[in-house]
């Protein structure tokens, strides 16, 4: 016996620390998710004067269809009063509010548009228009998606009404759509009556295209779904549609910015993906409320609308090709000019020879005086093209004007003749740079770098001749299971202004590194900043963090999306000051490889919970059927971890749905695809159907296990404890109870709360049922907590006149004291108070599988209660279709007991139905998370059936 009880205690020591580290790993992942970056950078945007937003009447009938949503046009101050008549002559735009989005939203995008209006010339302006959606929650709830999307179709007509009296009125409206609000606004192309030249141009913020971040609900999924194969069915016929999609980037963690890529095939160059830390001028990284109102990023917006609209109509362009042209110069690259454009003005130079500099050196480092002057350097190519490759330079004077040239005919010192080259300028933080290749340059014998100050502004300019192969240099990243043990160094000393890292065989959104770059120079002077900028070629989400020298920085170490190909790798670019020594340091970081992996896997978490509560509920389930007693609940949900059971037959069933014949066969049963997350890559998500899908999920599938395994074990034993707090609380209101029947409910009575509680979930909404079956069941169990303590204190008053009790010594005062609870006269005994406890633990068990649905369904209680005063009746309800079946097993199953479980006939059956559920819930669940509450209603159906067979 001694020993029994050293391996129980041994046993229940080792799983407490188990789960005890797998909640560890989970909290840490969490935290890298949620906290893990940098502080918000962005710089808030003011209103100069009180904002309003002017209601738009809309016809009776869409005011009758839609009476939660309204149309408003912002303004503020002067503004607001020349419009209050809305007699309007400016470019109109449309803010589009996401999920639990205010319509308010759209102040910033709408003050700093009506101020940069007064400060140019001319009478190009924009009306800001915002859509007030009523806050629903249609990231969760995806009943209100189509309701919006006709309505916005609505808003649409009814402002190109408002322009009717111009002479050249618009017609088109940008929309800009943040989080779900983009998505609504690609939806409005699967309308059957939209007519597509209403809108040219959509930009989103931070809205989930590629797919839902959890689907919660098949109308989510549907809507999703059409949007998907419209407008990948009808590719050609929507090319013409430019839409930028804009991430936020790591401090985003509600959408990752891989969902953010627009679905599309590489052929169509009018669709936009990239991250905000990758935006000319912005570079920083956003949340999912801050990139509505980044100045940086509002800005980039603002100059991009007035260089979209045509100076003649003071309507925006409909050219695909300019439109496009504008987008890329204000978010991805920020030349001297927009492509297309063509400087007619001749280039001209001054003929003072002073003026003129020829550079004989490698390198030209200079500094313009405090005076004005006009100065020109000359490069010649005639010595140079054999030996280097690149010719490169960068300028601390960041006006985006022409300043490099390549002279095609001078005479002595002075060129005379000359092309601009300086169309392939980039901007970085601190200065502009230039990246020539030699090659390229065949027609011109020397380079113009043009650095006059004639303003009297100072700057530097610092050039060299670059051979790129030299300074390029490989080093592999450690393996992600070196767990930081393990790094991988490479040292610079650094001879020149730009050096290349490629950093080999980081291509996965699961790696995760800390790349720690140290930089030392010889002397101490003033020296312009470092640029450590990590290029991904495959999908635009640059860093471009700015550091002093000498400096130790860490710079991040993570993807957004995986490489789609073997044909690139990550570029480290590193804008170094000469004479220094740069050590470059990477190490594997766990930190942010689990976090990188809730970033992606996240959705499949709260799968393995369900799965671990269900082989949880057949183990009690075996448990009874066996040795006729349940276990505690805690060690029931440890025994729900199983990993062999479980991933081995969803591996199998993988490998066989991925045969050709066996697919088809399965889809000719009208059986559901296999779900697994979506692609990390931005190129692979060009499908007709779901979003295509990796294998690398699959192979985490254990740790994912383990985090919802710990979720599972404590969520249960938090139940547990506050099961036993809240019994506390309640005592005072109940008799005190030794019955095993206190809380269960009498023929007639499950009848009539049946009958109540399917009604009121098929005629206003679903979730209110669920959530008052599950208060019912869970009144059940704080009922026998209370039963439980009565019948321990008793028991350890008078233990032996209750020990007497069990050969039949009962006298009348006892037997007396024994009728509560409406229950028959009963013997007092050990044996009674396990009977009792066992069925606390067994309802215990269920109470914790219960609570899954009422959370999945919870979106939907809310959306509901939030339109009681617009409707009492949830449409479309997705608890519509297991409503009535689960509201009537969690009624019948408030009166099962574990004495009814032995002596049932379907109780062998019912156990063993627990794996083949968890095995399916694993396999159909990760995409369509609602289906978990079908596969938990398959478990406990024939549960309750137990109760009368």
């Amino acid at each position: 016996m001694c020993d029994s009880g050293h391996q129980q205690g041994a046993m229940k020591t080792a799983t407490l620390v188990f789960y005890g580290v797998a909640l560890g790993l989970l909290l840490v992942g969490l935290r890298e998710l949620l906290s893990g970056f940098e502080e918000n950078k962005c710089s808030m945007t003011y209103m100069f004067e009180y904002p309003e937003y002017r209601r738009v009447a809309l016809p009776r009938h869409v005011t009758r269809l839609y009476p939660a949503y309204n149309l408003y046009l912002y303004g503020e101050g002067v503004y607001a009063q020349e419009t209050r008549g809305l007699k309007l002559t400016g470019a109109p735009v449309l803010f589009l509010p996401g999920n639990a989005g205010s319509y308010k939203q759209a102040r910033s995008l709408g003050s700093v548009a009506l101020r940069k209006a007064e400060t140019m010339e001319g009478s190009v302006h924009f009306n800001v228009f915002t859509v007030d959606f009523n806050e629903e929650l249609v990231a969760l709830y995806g009943g209100s998606l189509q309701r919006q999307t006709r309505f916005l179709h609505e808003s649409i007509k009814a402002i190109l009404r408002l322009y009717k009296h111009l002479k050249n009125p618009p017609h088109h409206v940008v929309l800009v759509g943040h989080s779900m609000g983009g998505v609504v606004a690609r939806a409005l192309f699967t309308l059957p009556r939209f007519n597509t030249s209403l809108v040219k141009l959509i930009i989103t913020q931070a809205s989930p295209h590629l797919a839902p971040v959890l689907a919660l609900d098949p109308h989510l999924l549907d809507f999703y779904s059409a949007v998907r194969q419209k407008w990948v069915k009808e590719a050609d016929k929507l090319r013409n549609i430019t839409v930028l999609s804009i991430a936020g980037g790591y401090r985003d963690y509600q959408v990752r910015s891989g969902l953010t890529s627009l679905p599309c095939s590489s052929g169509d160059n009018n669709k936009l993906s990239l991250v905000a830390t990758a935006v000319p001028r912005t570079w920083v990284s956003t949340d999912h409320l801050s990139i509505v109102w980044c100045k940086e990023l509002v800005l980039a917006t603002v100059r991009a609308f007035f260089d979209l609209v045509d100076p003649e109509t003071k309507q925006f362009t409909a050219n695909p090709m300019k439109k496009m042209a504008v987008l890329n110069h204000h978010f991805v690259r920020h030349p001297v000019r927009m492509v297309g454009d063509t400087d007619l003005t001749p280039t001209s130079f001054s003929d003072d020879p002073e003026a003129w500099s020829e550079v004989n050196t490698l390198r030209l480092v200079y500094n313009s005086p405090k005076e004005g002057q006009v100065k020109y350097f000359l490069f010649a190519l005639s010595s140079r093209r054999r030996v280097y490759s690149h010719f490169y330079c960068r300028s601390s004077n960041l006006e985006m004007t022409a300043w490099v040239y390549g002279c095609t005919h001078k005479i002595g010192s002075t060129c005379v003749r000359a092309v601009d080259l300086s169309m392939t300028t980039e901007l970085l933080p601190p200065y502009k740079v230039l990246v020539l290749d030699v090659n390229d340059l065949s027609s011109v014998s020397h380079l113009v770098v043009s650095a006059s100050n004639i303003n009297g502004r100072q700057f530097t300019v610092e050039c060299e001749w670059q051979r790129q192969v030299s300074r390029t240099l490989s080093v592999s990243v450690p393996h992600v299971l070196s767990f930081g043990l393990s790094t991988s160094d490479v040292s610079i000393n650094s001879s020149g202004l730009l050096h290349i890292i490629e950093l080999q065989h980081f291509h996965q959104v699961y790696q995760a590194f800390r790349i720690t770059v140290e930089s030392q120079c010889k002397v101490d002077k003033d020296r312009s900043a470092n640029v450590y900028r990590v290029k991904v070629p495959w999908f635009g989400e640059d860093s471009v963090p700015t550091v002093s020298v000498p400096s130790v920085t860490e710079v991040s170490g993570m993807l957004h999306t995986s490489r789609p190909d073997n044909t690139s790798c990550v570029l480290l670019h590193i804008h170094t000051a000469p004479n220094c020594h740069y050590k470059v340091s990477v190490r594997t970081s766990l930190p942010r490889m689990l976090g990188q992996i809730l970033r992606f896997c996240g959705p499949m978490v709260p799968v393995y919970v369900a799965v671990t509560l269900l082989l949880a509920c057949g183990g009690q389930l075996r448990s009874i059927q066996k040795t006729k007693r349940a276990v505690n609940v805690s060690k029931a949900v440890a025994g729900g971890l199983q990993l062999h059971k479980v991933n081995l037959p969803v591996f199998i069933l993988h490998l066989l749905l991925s045969c050709g014949h066996v697919e088809d066969i399965w889809s000719t049963l009208g059986l559901p695809a296999a779900d697994v997350l979506p692609a990390s890559s931005p190129d692979t998500s060009f499908r007709e159907d779901l979003p295509p899908v990796e294998e690398w999920p699959h192979l985490l599938s254990p740790l994912l296990y383990m985090f919802g395994a710990a979720v599972a074990y404590w969520g249960s034993s938090l139940l547990s404890l506050l099961v036993q707090v809240t019994s506390l609380l309640l005592a005072p209101l109940h008799r005190p109870s030794i019955s095993r029947d206190c809380g269960t409910l009498r023929p007639w009575t499950q009848v009539l709360v049946t009958v109540c509680l399917a009604v009121t979930g098929r005629g206003c909404c679903g979730a209110v049922s669920v959530f008052a079956a599950f208060l019912l069941h869970f009144y059940r169990v704080l009922r026998l907590q209370m039963t439980e303590r009565s019948l321990s204190h008793m028991l350890n008053l008078a233990p032996g006149k209750h020990r007497g009790a069990e050969n039949g010594r009962v006298d009348g005062e006892q037997s007396n004291r024994s009728k509560v609870c409406n229950a028959p006269p009963l013997l007092l005994s050990e044996s009674t108070l396990q009977e009792v406890r066992d069925d606390l633990q067994l309802h215990l068990c269920l109470s914790a599988l219960f609570t899954l649905p009422v959370m999945l369904s919870a979106p939907s209680f809310i959306h509901w209660f939030r339109n009681l005063r617009y409707s009492c009746h949830l449409d479309p309800d997705p608890c519509s279709l297991y409503t009535v079946p689960l509201v009537i097993v969690y009624v019948m199953l408030i009166n099962i007991n574990t004495s009814a479980l032995t002596h049932s006939l379907l109780l062998p059956l019912t156990s063993g139905l627990a794996l083949p559920a968890a095995v399916a819930a694993v396999v159909f669940s990760p995409l369509h998370l609602y289906r978990v509450v079908y596969f938990i209603l398959l478990t406990v159906a024939p549960l309750a059936l137990c109760c009368l067979l």
